[in-house]
């Protein structure tokens, strides 16, 4: 309790001798220091909101403006046609100075309003042009002159040195589609699907919904368009994620692994330390806004909302629904090791510690041998189970004394360390070992990872890093970004951050904080939850089959010479590979952004077409190879106008989802909706963006691909396949799905991905 009383910087006491006051001045110190701190960061936040509110403008661009009005003005001409009269004689306060000191500050006035008129106009010019997206549906290279001439005034508008958030106000909302446009495009994706009699159903319960409740469900919905800033992403974050009841272990957390082909060090602390402070690095840049923000073809901008929260966060479970809790800022990190909980303090003295202070800091951690709590070691399955037990026991066990305040500790963190005690690796003669890695970040032990938290960061005892993220706050890109982020930061800081023997480089000035060990005291009836938590969570991670594998026959390099988008080649691998395993088609899941819109999160392509499976369909009866490149470039191309739509607003999903939504809150049930969202997805796939940063050179650094990430399967008779195109030669594959389905394999279906690739390989070599 030292930390505690020395926390406190004012105390006094009443004695016979008077009143005895007692200063803690190191306290007064630190009380004022984050003081300081905070009001630094409320002025940074202003000043990056002023820039952002005047961008596509710089601030200068107000002085040249009014010196501009004032210099025509010395000159004898009137640049305002009147309006600086106008405003001498009616404004307040200016109208009672002379005639000379007026036009002065008349014409301040002018120019000042002048300026912020042309950068509102500018604004909704740029909001304007990004609304346009036929460049997307356009071959890469043979643009459109109306392309061509919207490329050149996107950048003669779009500013220069952007931050962060600076096209936050120019990007376009969402749009909703045409009722009609979303229903035929849903029965032409469930055609190849159904037989006839019951697609003749399903086409006559969606032209009823059309007719009737549907129309009303659209009016309200294109209401809610024109008043929210994005009409899906606050129903999508409640109800798809915060109102889910079940456990987000493996059901919504996902997980990523090392750039598995180089290690930078064996140890442990050391590669934790470096880790650490590359994202503090990245947090701060995020908080100035000085992180770039992505631009396609480096032209287009996405939006940038969900990077807010990817520090400081945690879910916070309820009865009926989570909460999201985010704090602007955290001065330490909470950290797991052999059932113990730490807080562990990243800023000292108005400054972030230097890698080798942090790395002294979990070397003592590492080194505590004092054994856990009883509750302590196990305390986390609480976050993989069910909510509204986990929301319960924090209500009654976690709400006053120590519990509180170690609870608030973890919770209030930038985010968590998990120091593990096994060791995870890539190795070509073992097959299995990076299923054991990829299961080790999944889920680990259903108890060593704080699964509420934004994310979680795992550091292996040989070095090996990984995380598993909380999914609500954002999407994998965004978590992908960082990972992209920090494992790319290391290749250029290597011989600065690491010496010769693996250790941290730098020379300590002086001890840094110790870690506090969080105390917990937990009652008979806590105890015993807490052991059935982690019964349960275990039961769960045993359930799960997952696969990496690392393909590296062939790549995207081989796929871009074929003139087929490497993204809908592998989904036809899948579609190829899922038939062979099925004997049919089914429900096809793949997720595309929709950031192109203010606060765009993600839409559905609905990869099983009717043309996917014509190809299919043709593979297996071996038709004629020329045949076969028609079908397969035919599907491709569907594919890739899908996921265009998708991209552009023209998705089908969310639109029925929020039509769903609305129709709960009037109160009228649709059976055509009802069925629609109740419709397994039994392969569910996403692409792991790569390269998100210009840092990372695989030409330079081939040895640097990242192995990407994946997650649990969304069906329980379901495959999950998380795929990452790395580099030109490899392609890594993230599989999962349940033991408990006798019909599904992860390593089964890996061989027939394999197959499938060196068929359709087959078809284009021999040709």
């Amino acid at each position: 309790m030292a930390e505690a009383h020395s926390a406190v910087a004012f105390s006094f006491t009443v004695t016979p001798e008077g009143v005895d006051v007692k200063l803690n001045h190191e306290a007064l110190h630190a009380v004022w220091e984050s003081g300081v701190l905070s009001w630094k960061k409320r002025i940074g936040k202003w000043k990056n909101n002023f820039r952002n509110g005047v961008f596509p403008a710089s601030p200068i661009s107000w002085l040249f403006t009014v010196t501009l009005m004032l210099g025509l003005k010395l000159a004898g001409w009137d640049p305002s046609c009147g309006l600086i009269g106008l405003l001498h004689m009616h404004t307040p306060v200016i109208n009672s100075y002379s005639f000379s000191v007026g036009q002065y500050l008349s014409t301040l006035l002018h120019g000042t309003l002048l300026w912020i008129l042309i950068i509102i106009i500018i604004k909704y010019f740029l909001r304007l042009l990004l609304t346009y997206h036929g460049w997307m549906y356009e071959l890469h290279g043979r643009f459109s002159i109306k392309t061509k001439l919207w490329v050149m005034m996107i950048r003669m508008f779009g500013g220069r040195k952007p931050m962060l958030n600076s096209y936050q106000a120019s990007l376009p909302k969402l749009p909703v589609p045409a009722l009609k446009d979303t229903l035929k495009r849903y029965l032409e994706s469930v055609r190849p699907l159904m037989g006839d009699q019951q697609y003749a159903r399903m086409e006559k319960l969606a032209k009823e919904f059309g007719n009737g409740l549907g129309k009303k469900l659209q009016r309200y919905l294109v209401l809610k368009s024109w008043w929210a800033t994005n009409y899906v992403t606050d129903w999508w974050e409640e109800y798809v994620y915060l109102h889910g009841r079940s456990p987000i272990m493996i059901n919504s957390n996902f997980y990523g692994i090392d750039a598995v082909l180089v290690k930078p060090t064996n140890q442990q602390a050391s590669r934790a330390a470096n880790i650490i402070c590359i994202m503090l690095k990245c947090r701060r840049e995020v908080d100035r806004e000085e992180l770039k923000p992505i631009l396609l073809n480096k032209t287009v901008p996405l939006c940038s909302a969900q990077y807010e929260r990817l520090f400081n966060t945690t879910r916070i479970p309820g009865i009926e629904t989570d909460t999201i809790m985010h704090l602007k800022d955290s001065n330490h990190i909470a950290v797991y090791h052999k059932g113990r909980y730490f807080k562990m303090y990243i800023r000292h003295k108005r400054r972030i510690l230097k890698p080798v202070e942090i790395e002294t800091m979990i070397q003592r951690i590492l080194d505590d041998d004092s054994p856990p709590a009883p509750g302590e070691e196990h305390l986390a399955a609480l976050t993989a189970v069910e909510r509204v037990p986990w929301a319960k026991a924090r209500k009654e066990y976690f709400s006053k004394g120590k519990n509180k305040a170690s609870l608030d500790a973890i919770e209030k963190a930038a985010f968590v360390l998990s120091l593990d005690t096994e060791e995870q690796d890539y190795c070509p003669d073992d097959p299995t070992a990076l299923d054991r890695y990829g299961q080790a970040m999944l889920h680990g032990k259903g108890y060593d990872r704080w699964f509420d938290k934004s994310f979680t960061l795992v550091v292996c005892p040989n070095g090996r890093v990984g995380f598993n993220a909380e999914h609500s706050w954002a999407d994998a890109p965004i978590m992908a970004h960082l990972w992209e982020y920090a494992i790319t930061d290391e290749v250029f800081t290597l011989g600065e951050i690491y010496r010769h023997d693996g250790r941290c480089n730098g020379v300590l000035e002086g001890p840094p904080p110790n870690p506090i060990r969080l105390e917990w005291e937990f009652p008979k009836p806590c105890l015993d939850l807490i052991e059935s938590s982690r019964f349960f969570a275990e039961k769960l991670c045993e359930d799960v089959d997952l696969h990496i594998m690392m393909f590296r026959e062939y790549g995207k390099g081989f796929i871009k010479t074929c003139k087929v988008s490497p993204d809908a080649y592998i989904q036809l691998v899948l579609q190829l590979a899922y038939y062979r395993s099925a004997g049919k088609f089914c429900l096809t899941y793949e997720s595309s952004m929709t950031r192109l819109f203010r606060e765009g999160r993600t839409e559905t392509v609905r990869s099983c077409t009717k043309d996917t499976c014509a190809f299919v369909k043709a593979m297996e009866a071996k038709a004629d190879k020329q045949e076969l490149i028609r079908l397969l470039k035919a599907a491709a191309n569907t594919h890739q106008d899908l996921y265009r739509d998708a991209m552009t607003g023209k998705g089908i999903d969310r639109h029925l989802f929020c039509l769903y939504v609305t129709s709960k809150y009037v109160g009228e049930d649709s059976p055509f909706l009802a069925e629609v969202l109740s419709e397994p997805w039994r392969l569910s796939t996403s692409q792991t963006p790569h390269q998100q940063t210009d840092k990372l050179d695989l030409h330079k650094y081939p040895d640097r691909i990242c192995a990407g990430g994946g997650f649990g399967p969304v069906a329980d008779d379901g495959y999950g396949v998380s795929y990452i195109i790395a580099g030109e030669d490899t392609i890594f594959f993230h599989i999962s799905c349940k033991k408990s389905c006798p019909s599904t394999d992860s390593h089964r279906f890996g061989s027939l991905i394999k197959q499938a690739f060196a068929d359709l390989r087959g078809i284009f070599e021999k040709n």
